[in-house]
Order: C-alpha cells, then sequence, then structure tokens
C-alpha cells in the first residue's frame, strides 16, 4: 500500500477480505478515544457524507486503547469483513492509527465535502503494526517574517497530523515582526507587529514590496491554535527570540535596547533580513520584561519546553557599550559571550522553576550552558554532538538538510532560490543521529524536524511550494523504522508518493510537482521587473 510514513508492518489479506463503509457504520469509542471518534467524524465523516455515529451495536469502527503496556503512540490496525479494530498504545496511538485508516480509504477521503454520492467506501483488509521512531517529529513555521493568519496555521496543524508529526515550533518572534498579544506590553503588538514595507527576495535585491505588512494572534487566538493542536496530539513550542532578534520589540520598547550606543528611539520594525545588530541590553530591566512576556506565554502554551532563540546574537553593541562592559565586571564575566550565557541561564532557572524547560538554538552552548537546557542543532550536526556529548537533550535540524526554504532544484525557474539545493531523496535520506554518538549519548537525540523561514516566502502558497512535498519525504524520517541512509529504497518511496500527491491535490496543497514548477509557480518577476534576486549556494553542502 502506499502509505506515508510507512508503517512498521503491513498485512493484505486479499481483495475479499476487506470492510464496507455505509450509512450503519457506527464508531465504537473506548473511554479515552473520545476525541479520535470526532476527529473521524468530521474528516472521514464529512468526505465521505456517512455519519459515522457513536455506537457499539452493528458492524463497527473500534477504537481502544491498549490494557497491557505498549509503546506510546503506537498502535495497531485490523480490517476485516467484520469491521475495524484499532488499539493504540494511547490516545495518540489511536490518532494515528486513524490516520492510516484515512489514507487506506484513497484521497477522497481528504476532501471536505463528498465529491461521489455514489461512491462506495471500502478499506481493504489488512493489518497494520505501527510505532514512531523518535518522540519528537516538528515542522517550525517562521510567522515573524511573513506573517501566516490563524485559518492558515490551523490548516497546517492539519496537514502535520496527516503526516504523523507531533510537534509545531512556532517562531512568533523576531527582527521583522512580533506576532503574540502580550497584555502587559500591548505595544509589543501595537507597534512591533507592522514593518512599514518589505524587500522583495534576498537582502541584496533591490526590489521592495512597499504595502505595509504584519499582523498578529490575540491570546484567544493563541488558546484556538494550542487547542486545536492538542486534539491532534500535536505539542506547540512557542519560540520568543532573546537577545538577538530583537529589533521588533525594542523598536517598541527602546529602552531594551543598548541606549547608551544607539538611539533606539528612532528605530523601526526591520524591513529586510540577515543577521540585526540590534540585540537586548544586559540590565535588570531587559530581564523583568521578558519575565513579563514569559509569564504569558507560559499561561498560554503547555508545553513543556519554551523556546528562547539564542541564534545569531552579535556582539559589537555588547563590546562598544559601557553599561554592558560594566555589567560583565559585575557578574565577573570573562567575554561577550559568557553575557549571553547569562542571558539563557537566567531564564533557563526561570522556566525551571516553573516546571519547564529551557530549549534554545545552537549558539546557546556557547559561554555554557545550564544543565536542564535543551538544542535545536541547526548549524549543522556539531552542536548536537556537542550537546548530547555533554547530557544535554537534542533535537536534530541541520540547516544543510531540513532547511525547507532552501531550493529544491538547481534550475533557473525555482522561485526564489535560497541555499543548497535540496531534492525530494537528499530528504529522504536525511539520517537525524550521527554515527559519532553512542548508543548512551544518541538517546539525548529527543527526534527531529524540518524548519520553514519565511523571508521569501510573501504568502501561503509560497509556504506550500518549498514544504511539500519534502516534508512527506521528512516525515517518513521522523516516524518509521528506515535503513542506514544511503540503503533506504527511495524509487519505493517514490512510488509511494504517486497515491500521495493526490492526497495532497485533495487537501488543496500547492507542492511543488516532480517534473517541477508550474507555470504560475516559477520565479516570479513582479511587475514586470527583473526577476527578484535569491541567495543560491552551489555544490554539496558541507556535513559539519
Amino acid at each position: 500500500m502506499d502509505l506515508i510514513p510507512a508503517p512498521l508492518g503491513y498485512e493484505g489479506f486479499g481483495s475479499t477480505d476487506g470492510f464496507l463503509l455505509d450509512r450503519n457504520t457506527v464508531v465504537d469509542a473506548q473511554p479515552g478515544t473520545e476525541g479520535v471518534a470526532r476527529w473521524l467524524s468530521s474528516t472521514v465523516g464529512a468526505a465521505s457524507g456517512l455519519p459515522l455515529a457513536p455506537g457499539t451495536a452493528g458492524v463497527a469502527i473500534r477504537l481502544r486503547i491498549a490494557t497491557a503496556s505498549a509503546l506510546p503512540e503506537s498502535y495497531a490496525l485490523h480490517v476485516n469483513a467484520d469491521g475495524v479494530t484499532l488499539t493504540g498504545g494511547d490516545a495518540a496511538g489511536v490518532f494515528y492509527g486513524a490516520q492510516t485508516l484515512r489514507q487506506l480509504l484513497g484521497p477522497d477521503a481528504f476532501r471536505r465535502a463528498p465529491v461521489n454520492p455514489d461512491r462506495v467506501w471500502k478499506l481493504p483488509g489488512c493489518a497494520v503494526e505501527d510505532s514512531p521512531r523518535f518522540g519528537w517529529r516538528g515542522l517550525m513555521l517562521d510567522v515573524s517574517r511573513h506573517f501566516m493568519h490563524k485559518d492558515g496555521v490551523l490548516r497546517y496543524l492539519d496537514l502535520l497530523a496527516a503526516h504523523k508529526l507531533n510537534v509545531f515550533h512556532f517562531h512568533l518572534t523576531d527582527d521583522q515582526g512580533w506576532r503574540i498579544e502580550i497584555k502587559r506590553h500591548p505595544k509589543l503588538t501595537e507597534t512591533g507587529a507592522w514593518r512599514a514595507r518589505t524587500q522583495w527576495g534576498h537582502r541584496a535585491s533591490e526590489l521592495w514590496t512597499q504595502t505595509p505588512h504584519g499582523g498578529y494572534y490575540t491570546q484567544d487566538d493563541i488558546r484556538e491554535i494550542v487547542a486545536y493542536a492538542a486534539e491532534r496530539h500535536i505539542t506547540v513550542v512557542p519560540e520568543i527570540d532573546i537577545p538577538g532578534h530583537s529589533q521588533a520589540a525594542i523598536a517598541a520598547y527602546p529602552e531594551l535596547g543598548n541606549t547608551d550606543i544607539v538611539d533606539t528611539s528612532q528605530l523601526a520594525v526591520w524591513d529586510t533580513w540577515g543577521i540585526n545588530q540590534n540585540v537586548l541590553a544586559p540590565t535588570d530591566s531587559t530581564l523583568r520584561f521578558f519575565e513579563d512576556v514569559f509569564e504569558e506565554v507560559l499561561a498560554l502554551f503547555p508545553s513543556t519546553f519554551i523556546h528562547i532563540g539564542g541564534d545569531e546574537a552579535l556582539k559589537d553593541q555588547w563590546r562598544k557599550s559601557p553599561a554592558a562592559q560594566d555589567r560583565m565586571r559585575e557578574l565577573g564575566l570573562a567575554g561577550e559571550d559568557q553575557l549571553q550565557s547569562w542571558f539563557v541561564r537566567h531564564f533557563d532557572t526561570w522556566l525551571t522553576d516553573r516546571g519547564r524547560r529551557l530549549i534554545g538554538w545552537d549558539e546557546i552552548l556557547e559561554g555554557g550552558l545550564a544543565p536542564g537546557a535543551a538544542v535545536s542543532s541547526w548549524r549543522g550536526y556539531t552542536g548536537g554532538i556537542t550537546a548530547a556529548r555533554a547530557g544535554h537533550d537534542v533535537v536534530m535540524c541541520p540547516e544543510q538538510q531540513v532547511y525547507l526554504d532552501h531550493r529544491q532544484d538547481g534550475g533557473a525557474d525555482e522561485p526564489m532560490p535560497i541555499g543548497y539545493v535540496r531534492t525530494l531523496e537528499d530528504v529522504y535520506r536525511f539520517e537525524p543521529v550521527p554515527p559519532q554518538l553512542t548508543p548512551e549519548e544518541a538517546r539525548h537525540v529527543l527526534g527531529t524536524q524540518a524548519n520553514v523561514w519565511t523571508e521569501v516566502m510573501e504568502n501561503r502558497s509560497r509556504v506550500d511550494y518549498q514544504t511539500f512535498p519534502r516534508l512527506a519525504a521528512f516525515a517518513e524520517v521522523a516516524w518509521s523504522d528506515l535503513p542506514p541512509s544511503a540503503e533506504r529504497d527511495f524509487a519505493g518511496f517514490e512510488a509511494r508518493m504517486t497515491g500521495h500527491y493526490a492526497r495532497l491535490d485533495a487537501l488543496g496543497v500547492e507542492y511543488r510537482p516532480p517534473g517541477g514548477p508550474l507555470p504560475w509557480q516559477k520565479r516570479p518577476a513582479p511587475n514586470g521587473m527583473t526577476a527578484s534576486l535569491g541567495r543560491p549556494i552551489e555544490g554539496s553542502p558541507p556535513n559539519v
């Protein structure tokens, strides 16, 4: 079968042993599985036009949680002429089994309403045994560079669920926009959520979109997103960037910046891309301000992990700032890297005291890292290897492998070409666990995630194009028990993708077709001008 991600085990019983769904089919949901029953009714029920009502009598889809010990998120699906029995190791496992059930029904099960009222809905007779390789299977979506409205975020949560991904890393703040309402500091969204214009393409481009850009999520929007994700067994991990990538916050509250060397009152939300010099001032008032922010964030997000960024914090202003240098002497710090470590350690302790865990990009290793902190290894494998060997938990997301803003092909028609060529096959052959780690060290690899940075993704269509179909390959890497990279059956995966493309079509995903971009997906030339500049990097990415 063309299941994606590939299950651990699949056995077909033959064409005569399937189960026919009809208007009399009921969903028999054991306690703990009611949410999955609701999901089946709202998705498969809507697509098929069948009620899939709750019930215990008659021909049924039976949802169960295993009474004996079973792996978290595992499931067993058994289909024959008498009905369907779906047993999960927990409620999440039942949900993932329901995702497999939906795939077995065919692409039309991914639509929002029936397209053929006379359609016969039949599940093939089969037995599926399955469980995930990693507990952290994530996608990071940057909504700061280009804002995605709430409905688009909810749609992406559905797409993650359809691929058995379970972490949504929500990049909410950056130099180019602050996207979450903080009631104690309203200027963060009144001022920080909007920029006057936007650069089109790479930062070397001379093209600009002069329309103001921005938006933000109210706290009720966030509650809705988190609840919607939880129904789909997805954890939302918020990211609030400190001490770098903070110009939007400084534009809203100039006292957060290094005011002794910069007239921060003249700063606006940044309208271009790259690494920004403006970082937070290392003052007690800055710490108190962001404690206020994190207090409201913790009230909205139940996630154990809270991401504090920590990447690309240039130290030039701290080197020049008498106030920053005085602070370093006061704290007995040997250099600016240790000053950033002081920032990180403060919030590590603050979060730990509240029952949460800090996670940040691998730069937080510089200057020393608090014992309980975890690392998102993005600059390659090295940060993750260093962190795991030091006893820190790691999420592997190396830029050279799973940054989906990187181009998918070297052709001139690829829209806004950024970074290395990372084909569908390249992503499929990505191995999250570095071979340099011992088995004990490798246990610190919580899992993996793909990252979608949106500097050159100005709308949902562009996000779709860059993310898919590569997210399907990534999902198989994160979920399935695959052989070593070079031994993986990419031809078999491509064959299964033929059926999966039809599912993506039914879901309205504007993916990159296997044959290359469609005419309206090709490299844009806005307003009839020269095609906008990208930042292609030639050759194979280094294995660092």
